[in-house]
């Protein structure tokens, strides 16, 4: 689709209202169905901040996806694994009652995968109905049903923390990390004042980052070569195809020239979170807000890279490339070294100290 913006007018923002609207964030009578004016903008802000994804008021790719799929209520459609996969906020509250009754559908992200078929079964089974894996009438008729008990540690979590146990039982010695460096080939992500543009930075930083870290033993695989520009699907696809432990997204922040300081991005929503992921986060921006950048602090999202892994995600945004002064900092080869080393130390400390499991 084209990317909708304010000043647009015509079927495709009238279509964006109106889902807005069904979502709990109507314009008032000031804007015209199918303009999108100020009050608009504010709407798709307010729905990005509460999804999860980037608040720019620009409904692209990522924003229009979740539109859609926060449209879905169970039974609205017959669930199953399909290729694609189903997505939808219909999968998501399957995937939080089935989390509920103690049935591991992994994390609660909205994704009807193999693992959230496995548990379909394993609950159609226990209640008697026929194991296909087919969430149909009957199967949601069963679930609705049943009361919904509070759960402040969903099962997907200590899943989580039992494979955190095992991962890091040697340190971060053999540990399978993939590093992707945002953006690249037609997308150069951010560029600076001078000129510096974030998927170049990015490399740079992740073949320091590959060397550091496979001196300690650990096996590191990149996303893309230089000049590659992977869509995020695809990044996400090698990191589950290879069985990753973890999942590290390099990006540099872009704003206003002031802006300035680091920031880090797991998995998570109002209903779930990634454990390890945040830990993760606030380790590796310990360590590099040692390097002089203001801490932006962790915050939970839900950007396609963290997920559609099937690990642990971080993402990292080390820095405003806007910002003259950082620029010049990022586009350093000696810093890139330093920004390097605080990031693998930040993950060997992680291996050290995994807390809460």
């Amino acid at each position: 689709m084209r990317v909708i913006r304010e000043g647009d007018r015509g079927r495709q923002v009238a279509d964006v209202q109106r889902r807005l609207a069904a979502l709990g964030h109507p314009a008032s009578d000031k804007e015209l169905s199918g303009v999108f004016g100020p009050e608009t903008k504010l709407r798709v802000m307010a729905f990005q901040q509460e999804r999860g994804l980037s608040v720019d008021g620009i409904v692209g790719d990522d924003t229009w996806r979740q539109l859609v799929e926060a449209s879905w209520r169970l039974g609205d459609r017959v669930l199953y694994l399909a290729a694609p996969h189903l997505r939808g906020d219909d999968v998501r509250d399957l995937q939080d009652r089935l989390a509920t009754l103690g049935l591991n559908s992994g994390r609660i992200d909205g994704i009807f995968g193999a693992q959230t078929e496995t548990a379909v079964r394993e609950f159609q089974r226990n209640y008697g109905l026929p194991p296909d894996g087919i969430i149909a009438a009957q199967s949601v008729r069963a679930l609705t049903g049943l009361p919904r008990m509070a759960s402040d540690l969903p099962i997907g979590v200590l899943r989580e923390r039992e494979a955190l146990r095992r991962r890091t039982a040697t340190g971060i010695a053999g540990l399978r990390v993939v590093v992707d460096p945002g953006h690249g080939g037609d997308d150069p992500g951010f560029v600076g004042p001078g000129g510096a543009r974030e998927d170049v930075v990015c490399f740079a930083i992740a073949t320091a980052l590959e060397a550091a870290l496979t001196a300690s033993g650990t096996q590191v695989f990149l996303t893309r070569r230089p000049g590659d520009g992977p869509a995020d699907a695809e990044r996400a696809t090698l990191a589950n195809t290879l069985e990753a432990d973890l999942f590290l997204a390099l990006h540099a922040g872009g704003a206003e020239p002031s802006a300035r300081g680091a920031a880090a991005f797991y998995f998570g929503h109002e209903r779930f979170h990634s454990e390890t992921g945040m830990r993760v986060a606030e380790l590796l921006l310990e360590h590099v807000c040692t390097l002089g950048f203001i801490d932006g602090r962790a915050h939970a999202k839900t950007f396609p890279v963290l997920r559609e892994t099937r690990m642990p995600a971080v993402m990292l945004e080390a820095g405003y490339i806007t910002n003259p002064d950082e620029e010049r900092l990022l586009v350093d080869p000696g810093f890139q070294q330093q920004l390097a080393a605080a990031i693998a130390e930040g993950l060997r400390r992680f291996a050290r100290e995994p807390a809460g499991v």
